[in-house]
């Protein structure tokens, strides 16, 4: 299944599991140039990665003038783009640049290494992380040579769902099986250096509601009570409110009259943030996510208004990225598949993109329920949970996911557990404690704390999952693992995953996946009898929605994946299955039904 390398090669800095960029060695000790290595599969975007993937810039809520990408061709010490590889070294050089302000402090960020990550310049440990989801930054300011080149080295140790160990890894497996696909090991999101001041801006967080009141709070590597100042722009760059406060401490103030974001205007205003010599910028949007009685039924409300999410399972997954995509424009494509049939919603499954994701959603006006990515789901599982310290971390993870992202006005609802996977099952239930942390660190946002079954009554929602037939807010569809709860919102976390086998050219070409397909929830003939069945189903939620307590639904799913056929398209994103007027009319219906409940 995977390509067998040398033990020295030239790679991307991104993905273990990429097929997009690679080299071989001419002997032991050097490299040979970068050469584009053939996909087992390729979408329209694989020739466009080059050696520089990913040239944005990947923080868009706290963005500095001076940055410099470390993304490209590194050199690995360890098996690349073979499956169980456990643990791996990167390796590059940098300097910094020249025009960039002199007795600043200089940090390197790392967006995502999956899973733990040590750290090394010029031969000095400099920092460490776990958890391979998330971003971290190490000031290595005292570490470098300013006036020559520096050694980057980067020790990873990845066990995926390998026995004993429980860890967040999402849908990865060391053996792919259908509905679990190949895993991705290492550095997968971009590395950058950033120039910042000796006081500086670490994270900000607002939150700006439908009243026009933002909550900020702006901390600062130092700590203390630092003067800052925010400035709201409007679209044209003009100002429309500033406020000074103080770093580390949590204030509000009042924007008049702002234009609010939601799905059909998703308005956007620019915020800049002066600390000392630190000057920064961000964005912000306005809305009000919560849950009210309308009518009778149990509803969450944007801008106080009962709003019918509709949208796609999206597992994120790529033949020539694995867990990234090629291009930001290859990203983009999948979402504007889903705005552009009307979808207003999009589920990101157990697993957590890089922030650009976030902020084209904030563009584009998605919403986005946002998943925590699980621990293992095995057989293994059911008799081996997670102990105490691996559900600890499970848990200070859940903690990293809300801080990084409370701040992306797309994100309307946390998902905490999937289908009981990693869940622990016994009386204390541990979604009710974590759904109380969750509701301090944002209570701005609503939790769905286990969404298809093991539902012990936490949380917003009352979620069910059922293929193909949607079953969605009505008594006579409960279970003693999803009840109905007239208390809660009633929400189809999951449905469709209806089939369609297509081209050999479009398929993953891995014959284990392929002899899966079969376990696709159900598999049509051509596109007509698809795309009937499409329709008949989204009329059956329809119908659902216009009598019962149904206030969303996820239709499995945006793409193919390596053995699974049900996406509204192609693995390699090539082909799209959907009649896009038929989809168009049918989701709208859906709208319709929702807001004469309304």
């Amino acid at each position: 299944m995977f390509v067998v390398v040398p033990t020295l090669i030239a790679i991307s800095v991104f993905c273990v599991g990429s097929w997009a960029v690679s080299g071989s060695h001419t002997s032991a000790n050097s490299p040979a140039p970068y050469r584009l290595l053939t996909p087992l599969l390729d979408t329209p975007w694989t020739a466009k990665v080059g050696t520089l993937p990913w040239p944005q810039h990947p923080r868009p809520l706290l963005y500095r003038d001076h940055w410099q990408t470390l993304n490209g061709i590194w050199t690995a010490l360890s098996g690349i783009m073979v499956n169980g590889v456990t643990y791996m070294w990167f390796a590059t050089t940098f300097t910094t640049p020249s025009g960039w302000p002199t007795g600043q402090r200089l940090l390197l960020n790392f967006e995502a290494v999956d899973y733990e990550a040590t750290v090394f310049v010029n031969g000095a440990q400099v920092g460490f992380n776990r958890g391979g989801y998330f971003r971290f930054t190490v000031d290595i300011t005292d570490n470098v040579n300013p006036d020559g080149e520096n050694a980057l080295l980067v020790f990873v140790f990845d066990p995926t769902d390998s026995s004993p160990y429980h860890i967040p890894n999402g849908k990865q497996t060391t053996s792919p099986s259908h509905i679990f696909y190949t895993p991705c090991t290492g550095i997968w999101q971009p590395v950058w250096l950033e120039s910042a001041p000796s006081s500086y801006i670490t994270s900000m967080n607002f939150a700006a509601d439908m009243e026009g009141t933002v909550t900020a709070t702006i901390h600062s590597g130092t700590g203390g009570s630092n003067p800052v100042e925010i400035s709201i722009l409007d679209d044209d760059g003009s100002v429309v409110s500033t406020q000074s406060a103080v770093s580390d401490e949590t204030f509000t103030f009042t924007v008049p009259s702002p234009k609010l974001w939601s799905p059909d205007s998703p308005n956007l205003y620019n915020i800049t943030v002066k600390m000392g010599a630190d000057n920064v910028s961000s964005y912000t949007g306005f809305r009000t996510i919560s849950s009210g009685t309308v009518n009778g039924i149990q509803r969450p409300l944007l801008n106080g208004k009962f709003v019918f999410q509709f949208g796609t399972l999206d597992q994120g997954y790529w033949p020539d990225g694995i867990y990234l995509p090629p291009t930001l424009e290859a990203m983009v494509y999948d979402l504007g598949l889903l705005k552009g049939l009307g979808m207003n919603m999009v589920r990101k499954h157990i697993k957590v993109e890089p922030d650009l994701f976030y902020q084209a959603c904030d563009r584009l006006g998605l919403l986005v329920i946002q998943d925590m990515p699980c621990m293992p789901a095995t057989v293994s599982m059911e008799t081996s949970p997670p102990d105490a310290a691996e559900q600890a971390e499970f848990e200070r993870q859940i903690e990293v996911l809300i801080n990084e992202h409370k701040s992306y006005p797309s994100i309307v609802t946390w998902v905490i557990y999937n289908e009981g996977w990693g869940q622990l099952r016994e009386a204390s239930h541990p979604e009710f404690p974590i759904t109380t942390r969750i509701r301090e660190l944002d209570p701005t946002r609503l939790i769905d704390a286990t969404t298809g079954w093991f539902d012990h009554g936490a949380g917003d929602f009352s979620d069910n999952h059922h293929y193909a037939e949607p079953q969605c807010g009505t008594p006579f569809y409960s279970t003693p693992s999803s009840p109905y709860d007239p208390n809660r919102i009633g929400l189809q976390g999951e449905f469709g995953g209806i089939g369609h086998i297509p081209a050999a050219e479009n398929l993953w070409p891995v014959q284990a996946a392929i002899d899966t397909i079969n376990q696709t929830y159900e598999i049509n003939s051509d596109l007509d009898s698809y795309n009937y069945r499409a329709h008949v189903l989204l009329g059956l939620l329809r119908d659902q929605v216009a009598r019962f307590a149904c206030s969303g639904a996820v239709w499995t799913q945006t793409t193919d994946v390596e053995g699974e056929v049900n996406g509204l398209v192609t693995y390699d994103r090539r082909f799209v299955r959907v009649d896009a007027i038929q989809w168009k009319a049918d989701i709208q219906a859906l709208y319709a039904a929702a807001g004469a409940r309304a």
